[in-house]
């Protein structure tokens, strides 16, 4: 049920060659180019190299399920590939175009956009010409619930006037990022969940003030995660996603598939820190021994393939169940693997910095930079926390149909 097919097997070879020629040999130039750049956000040219061999290969839109984007995968082919990206997390996903936020916002332009839109944005996106960020979350208010999100956006005419703040709006200080999607309230009078709207929002729009990036663990990811201030912005009527009070239905088909790449990306850091454990722990002696003789060190690599496959196959699952029965019948598996994905990378992770001693904590190795962004994780897309009350809210009905209903 769970295997791939023969396309997705086809696929699959195809990127484990190009990682194994390209991506891992790029690594350290990629290091070594933005270091002699000085700008924690270049971009370069190494990864603009990669994007061109990448289209060359056809490894390209993997995510997109639609044919006319991309090879038209589904969730569970797709599945196996974001996984193989996960092992260079910093630059195997933007270099075959699959890497967040843009395969969400260009599968929101896909669903929801206009003709006009498609053309003007989406068609760029998929062409790796230009890059968008996704403005939700809220310094003021916990975006947890997105119903908290106060971001105004009021019609004047034949234009919506946008006022708020943002932040952790990622991609946005990267070099090519042109245009946002971002998501605000439209009517506040409306039912709850009728309120919001997300509009298409280009970079250079007066009234748009980037306010600085913010460090993730101390660290500034070359694609930014900005604080932006919205004042006055205006954009015309038909900057409008779907319709007013859309926004939130919007989001909600926008994170599952997004939940699923980042998951299995995950996984793939953990299968990488593993390798990296091991090595390391067979290389390195100890009191006159390999520390990989040592009990406690085996009790860890044996956990951590414990700990994978159990993960995987739950992701695999809830792939497969998002491309048989739909994202909503699902959604118990989507809020799943979102809790558990990030928490077992950010185990195995911690087991291998230990392994790795001092080094395990400096920049020498790649460990610490992937321990901060799989604990971000745990935040992006919903705090573990919300995805447990979905669970346990979903099991409560399971058992009692009429369970928190109002009455």
């Amino acid at each position: 049920m769970l295997e791939l097919s023969e396309r997705g097997q086809e696929y699959r070879d195809k990127l484990l060659s190009f990682m194994d020629e390209h991506i891992y040999p790029a690594e350290p130039v990629y290091r070594e180019q933005m270091d002699a750049s000085g700008d924690p956000n270049h971009q370069p040219q190494i990864l603009e190299d990669l994007k061109t061999e990448a289209r060359e290969r056809g490894l390209w839109n993997l995510f997109h399920p639609d044919p006319e984007w991309g090879p038209g995968l589904t969730n569970l082919e797709y599945a196996h590939l974001a996984e193989i990206t996960g092992r260079s997390l910093e630059i195997a996903p933007e270099a075959i175009n699959c890497n967040a936020p843009d395969t969400g916002n260009m599968e929101v332009l896909s669903l929801f956009g206009t003709e006009e839109h498609k053309e003007k944005w989406l068609r760029p996106l998929l062409n790796g010409e230009i890059a968008s960020g996704f403005a939700m979350t809220e310094p003021q208010v916990a975006s947890a619930d997105a119903t908290n999100i106060e971001t105004s956006m009021v019609l004047d005419g034949d234009e919506y006037v946008i006022n708020g703040r943002k932040w952790w709006t990622s991609n946005a200080l990267h070099k090519n990022c042109k245009v946002l999607i971002v998501m605000g309230k439209t009517d506040p009078d409306a039912s709850t969940h009728r309120q919001q709207s997300m509009m298409v929002v280009p970079m250079d729009t007066p009234g748009i003030k980037v306010i600085r990036g913010l460090p993730v663990f101390g660290y500034q990811d070359r694609e930014g995660h900005a604080e932006i201030v919205f004042d006055n912005v205006r954009v015309p009527r038909e900057a409008l996603l779907a319709g007013e009070g859309d926004g939130f239905m919007i989001s909600q088909a926008r994170l599952g598939p997004g939940r699923i790449h980042h998951c299995m990306r995950a996984i793939g850091v953990a299968e990488r820190a593993l390798d990296m454990m091991i090595d390391r722990a067979q290389s390195r002696v100890a009191f006159g021994e390999p520390i990989a003789n040592r009990a406690n060190i085996q009790d860890w690599v044996a956990e951590a393939r414990i700990d994978i496959e159990m993960v995987r196959l739950l992701t695999l699952k809830t792939a497969y169940l998002m491309d048989t029965v739909g994202n909503k019948q699902a959604r118990t598996e989507i809020a799943a693997i979102k809790v558990a994905a990030p928490n077992v990378a950010l185990r195995v992770l911690d087991r291998a910095i230990q392994v790795h001693g001092g080094g395990g904590v400096s920049d020498d190795f790649p460990l610490a930079m992937w321990y901060a962004h799989m604990r971000t994780l745990r935040l992006a897309d919903g705090p573990d926390e919300v995805h447990k009350m979905t669970i346990a809210r979903r099991e409560y009905r399971r058992r009692c149909p009429d369970w928190g209903k109002k009455k």
